[in-house]
């Protein structure tokens, strides 16, 4: 699934072709996807104009001027494209603008969703309502860990993956991010120090920023609209390298599963 910078960097690709354009084609090419579309999507968009675009989480907001948004979930294996050359089986909504640009969601596995919401009751938006802060946000930071965390044994990991508690972030930098600041993902959250907490903040910002720069991580089925992949994958320190040299230490990456996911670390650097 698309996590935190990969939605980011669809998000600003779509910019580029959305900002302040009016939309003069909007046509939903099935009923649903991983839920029903809705049924006056088409009605509504249709000759309004993109004001705004930006990110909740991992999901993707497109705002109009006639007060409405677009929430748009990418799933498993969604993608927007730009400009395609033809409309494929798998592109469940195409967009037109005045500037005669074309984008078409793609999502062959259909787990994806799109929403429209009044822009000024997003935040009642059922999936947002509970959601913690944004890690890249200024509400983020040691402070909130420290509270949120207090008397809790569960591991530190399965508690950043909790949207209650921070809002985005996926198994793939919860990993990276826990191992730059040294910190077991086993560890009960609430024995964890504030200093180490702050530390592990300024490690996730830095994780995401990295990964947001270049452009997300490439997975099996993820592509920035511009149809380019990303290459953080390149960068990264312990997810996915079972059995390498940590970074770290040179000791060896080691790997255990966890509710169904995969978690990366390292053993002698991690306490």
């Amino acid at each position: 699934m698309p996590e935190l910078p990969e939605v980011e960097t669809t998000v600003r690709g779509l910019a580029t072709v959305l900002q302040d354009e009016q939309l003069v084609r909007v046509e939903p090419r099935r009923a649903d996807l991983r839920r029903p579309i809705p049924v006056d999507l088409r009605q509504r968009l249709t000759g309004a104009r993109v004001i705004g675009l930006s990110r909740r989480a991992k999901y993707g907001l497109i705002d109009t001027d006639r007060g409405d948004t677009l929430v748009f979930h990418l799933g498993m294996s969604g993608r927007w494209r730009i400009d395609p050359e033809d409309i494929g089986t798998h592109d469940h909504l195409v967009i037109e603008t005045a500037s005669g640009r074309m984008l078409a969601l793609n999502d062959p596995r259909r787990f994806g969703s799109l929403d429209l919401m009044e822009t000024a009751a997003v935040a009642q938006f059922a999936p947002f309502a509970a959601m913690g802060p944004e890690p890249l946000g200024a509400a983020f930071g040691g402070a909130h860990l420290h509270r949120a965390f207090a008397g809790r044994q569960a591991p530190v990991k399965a508690m950043l993956l909790d949207q209650k508690i921070v809002a985005g972030l996926g198994n793939i930098y919860v990993c990276e991010a826990l191992h730059m600041a040294g910190i077991s993902p086993t560890r009960a959250a609430g024995t964890i120090s504030r200093k180490r907490l702050d530390s592990l903040v300024v490690a996730i910002r830095e994780v995401l920023d990295a990964a947001i720069a270049a452009g997300g991580s490439t997975l099996r089925d993820y592509a920035r609209p511009d149809g380019e992949l990303g290459y953080f994958f390149k960068q990264w320190r312990v997810y996915g390298r079972e059995g390498e040299n940590c970074p770290g230490c040179g000791g060896p990456v080691l790997r255990r599963v966890d509710s169904g996911r995969s978690t990366f670390y390292c053993r002698k650097c991690q306490r």
